[in-house]
Order: structure tokens, then C-alpha cells, then sequence
């Protein structure tokens, strides 16, 4: 939170121009906490202030701004700078950025690049976005089986500088196919005239350069890796993911799915950079799909308009009853949906769950059901407002109520699977779609049991 507290106090020696009391004050600072500085200024700030950074401070802070600060830096940095930026971003950084520009810009900012970095550039962003191949670094160890201990720990000070981590070594054979990988406390601990096959037990996982990045996430999770080795298609170690890496994937995956689930198309950008007609576009077309579906709701209620007017009471229940299905729907759509990205389930459990939400959805439907009754039956104990026959009213809701919380549990926890079985994302389920069918469902339910119990007294 230090960026939090001196925020005033950095504005203010930027805006007095107080450049030697700025440059010994911000690289005292953590490279993260700069980035965290840097996305709280403004774009004009930015500059001053980043230019107060000593270059490799400035190079690590930029890794940790958010891409449209970085954006607007390259814009206003000049180019030697820039180029000093962009050849010290280590491969991945230096890729995510890259990737959210246009072809044109993308050509320009790789001229500025050394000979080598570019070649490394160009290969990995020719993987497809979206793909293990874009999130992963070059930079690793890899060893002999044949060496020894001593032999692998003289490699590691020789390159280890430049790896991306030093948590473990990939043993490769004469056509760098990976064979297997070694934890570094299992090297550091060995005699050092082991040979390395003799820690060797030919099990290890890896992700393909093909991979989707959902994939890491979930290989990541599963096997509680820090770094994980990237093979191509015939089994050659290309390069290494990391757990940062994947902490961002894992993140805008997050947002994305929460987006979607709360009834808009996901943003591209994040929230303040995305102008307001895209902003608009997004939330409009799930706004006017709902709208359209609510319709059906004035249908429905049109439908029994006759019973409405013999029995203007039951008018009074139509809030509670539409809520409560909504909400019932949200929920088990909520924790299906989370249950099956994370893969607690998957889309063989659908009957399992089909009976534990029939089971949940009907005592859920008789504790509000129950408690609707009771409060018609206190309410009538001191108020003629339920008429004489109250206790058919009571029943008449206490039935809808198990009805649409049950209807409206099934629907929330069923349609995320057949969404996902249609191959598309099941967060696209989201509560206000399954709000909106329970609504309109709930309605027929309930004046339906209204027809079945007040037929011949107030209907």
C-alpha cells in the first residue's frame, strides 16, 4: 500500500517538477510497486515520472504496468529509451506487449529490438494467441544425462543468469527431446560426481506450444508447479511457462467468466481504457435479449389477465414469486458454472448433479413455501386483506413456491451443461438469462396452482 499513501506526494514533486527529489525517492521503490504507482497516474505524470527511474529499474517496473499504461509509454518514451525497455523485458513480458498492437506497430517496435531478441520475438509470436506457445520464455536450463552434478551446477552459474528460473533443469537427449525434468534441491543435495541419470525417473509433465492457456492453468493447479517445461510436437523442449504467467491467464479468465455470467459479452480491455460505445455494444445486446425475454413475462401475465381481476390478491404474490425462482436459478447456475471451470465436475456428472439439485431445490421450495404460508397466516390473524378463504391463498403460494424454486434450481444448474455440451462457454449461463426463463416459467406455475386451488371460491 506504500504507492497508496505517497500518491499526493509523488503528484506533488511531479507537478513542482522536482525532478532530483523524485528520481531518489521512486527508485527506492519495488519494480512492483512502481507498476502499481504508474497505473494510478496519469499519462503526462507517467512520463515524468518514469523517467526518473534508473534504466533497469524502469525495464523491470514496465513488466508490471497494465498493458494500455505500457501502450501509452511507448508512445511518449523516447526511442532509446524504448529500445533499452524493450530488449531488457524478459521473452514473455516482451510478447504479451507486443500482442496488443497491429500488425504495422508490431513491424516498427521489432526494429528496435537486437538481432537475437527479434528472432526470438518473431518465433513466439507466431503462435497462435491464446496458446501456451505465447505465454512461454526461451530462457531455461537443460542438461546432459551423462553429466554430473558438478558438471550441472558449473552450466548453472555459466546461463543460470539469464534463465527464468532456476527451480528446476530439463535433461534433453542428442535431438533435445525432452526426457525428463529435476527438481534444483534434488541436484543441489546429490553427490556432486552423481551422474544426472541417476536422479532421473522418466515422469514429468509438460505443455505443448499448441496448448490452450486455460490448459496451463489447470495443469499448473493440478500438479502445484511453479514452472512448467513446453514441448513441441515431436517432443523437443522449446520453452518454459511460469507460474506469474499463468496467475494472469488464470485472472482474465476470472473477469472474463464474471463478466459474462452477469450478463454482458466479455471486454477486451480493461474497464476504464474501453470507450463508452464498446462499453455500450457489450452490455446491449444481452440488455435487449433479456428485455425481449421479460416480454414473455406481460404475456404470461395477459394470459391469466381474467383470473387477475376475480382475484386481485394474487397480484400481490407476483414479485415474491418471480424473485424467488430468479434467485434459486442464479445460484445453482452460479455454482455449476464455477464447478465446472474449475473441474470439480464435468459434463458426465450431469445426472449426479440433476439429482442433488432436484433433492436441494425441493427442501429449498418447502422452507420458503412454509415460511410464505406462515406469514400469510399471521398476517391474517389482525388484516381481512386475504379475504376469508386465506388459507387456499396460503397453500395456492406455498405450492408455487416449491414449484418455481424447483423448476427455477434444475434450470440454473442443468444449463450450464448443455451449453458447455454444445461446445461454447457455460458462464454464458448467466443469472440474468436463467432469471429471465424462471420469470416468465414461474408465472404460468403459479397462477396455474392458483386455477387448481381457488377454482369455485375465488375463482
Amino acid at each position: 500500500m506504500l504507492e497508496k499513501l505517497l500518491l499526493p506526494e509523488i503528484r506533488e514533486l511531479i507537478a513542482e517538477r522536482d525532478v532530483d527529489t523524485l528520481r531518489d525517492v521512486l527508485n527506492r521503490w519495488e519494480p512492483a510497486d512502481l507498476g502499481m504507482l504508474f497505473d494510478d497516474l496519469s499519462s503526462e505524470e507517467d512520463l515524468v515520472a518514469f523517467q526518473c527511474l534508473d534504466a533497469p529499474r524502469a525495464a523491470r517496473a514496465f513488466e508490471y504496468l497494465e498493458w494500455s499504461v505500457q501502450e501509452q509509454l511507448s508512445r511518449l518514451l523516447p526511442e532509446p529509451d524504448l529500445r533499452f525497455i524493450l530488449n531488457e523485458l524478459s521473452p514473455d513480458d516482451r510478447t504479451a506487449f507486443l500482442s496488443g498492437f497491429g500488425p504495422e506497430e508490431i513491424e516498427r517496435l521489432l526494429t528496435l529490438l537486437t538481432p537475437e531478441n527479434q528472432r526470438v520475438a518473431r518465433s513466439l509470436l507466431a503462435y497462435g494467441e491464446g496458446t501456451v506457445g505465447r505465454l512461454m520464455t526461451p530462457d531455461l536450463i537443460a542438461v546432459r544425462e551423462e553429466w554430473t552434478i558438478t558438471d550441472v551446477l558449473k552450466h548453472v552459474r555459466a546461463v543460470g543468469r539469464d534463465s527464468e528460473s532456476l527451480n528446476a533443469v530439463y535433461v534433453l537427449d542428442d535431438s533435445h527431446h525432452l526426457i525428463d525434468d529435476i527438481r534444483m534441491r534434488e541436484i543441489l543435495l546429490a553427490p556432486p560426481d552423481a551422474q544426472v541419470r541417476s536422479l532421473m525417473n522418466g515422469q514429468f509433465v509438460a505443455l505443448r506450444v499448441t496448448d490452450a492457456e486455460t490448459t496451463a492453468v489447470e495443469l499448473f493447479r493440478k500438479y502445484d508447479r511453479s514452472v512448467l517445461p513446453v514441448v513441441d510436437s515431436k517432443g523437443v523442449l522449446v520453452g518454459v511457462v511460469t507460474v506469474d504467467d499463468v496467475l494472469d491467464v488464470a485472472e482474465e479468465t476470472a473477469t472474463r467468466e464474471a463478466q459474462r455470467f452477469g450478463g454482458l459479452e466479455a471486454l477486451d480491455e480493461p474497464y476504464i481504457a474501453t470507450p463508452v460505445g464498446t462499453l455500450v455494444r457489450k452490455r446491449a445486446t444481452w440488455l435487449v435479449i433479456l428485455f425481449v425475454g421479460e416480454l414473455l413475462t406481460a404475456t404470461a401475465m395477459g394470459f391469466f389477465e381474467e383470473e387477475i381481476e376475480k382475484a386481485v390478491v394474487l397480484a400481490l404474490f407476483v414479485p415474491l414469486i418471480i424473485s424467488s425462482g430468479g434467485n434459486s436459478g442464479s445460484q445453482a447456475a452460479t455454482l455449476i458454472v464455477r464447478a465446472l471451470a474449475v473441474g470439480e465436475i464435468a459434463l458426465r456428472d450431469w445426472k449426479l448433479v440433476l439429482k442433488r439439485e432436484l433433492f436441494s431445490g425441493l427442501l429449498l421450495g418447502l422452507v420458503l413455501g412454509t415460511i410464505g404460508f406462515v406469514r400469510i397466516a399471521l398476517w391474517s390473524s389482525f388484516s381481512s386483506v386475504y379475504g376469508p378463504h386465506w388459507p387456499l391463498i396460503g397453500l395456492t403460494v406455498a405450492i408455487s413456491l416449491v414449484g418455481i424454486v424447483l423448476w427455477g434450481t434444475l434450470s440454473g444448474s442443468m444449463l450450464p451443461f448443455l451449453i458447455k455440451r454444445c461446445g461454447l462457454d457455460p458462464a454464458t449461463s448467466s443469472a440474468p438469462f436463467v432469471a429471465t426463463l424462471v420469470d416468465v416459467t414461474g408465472l404460468v406455475i403459479y397462477f396455474s396452482v392458483a386455477l387448481l386451488f381457488l377454482r369455485g371460491t375465488l375463482l
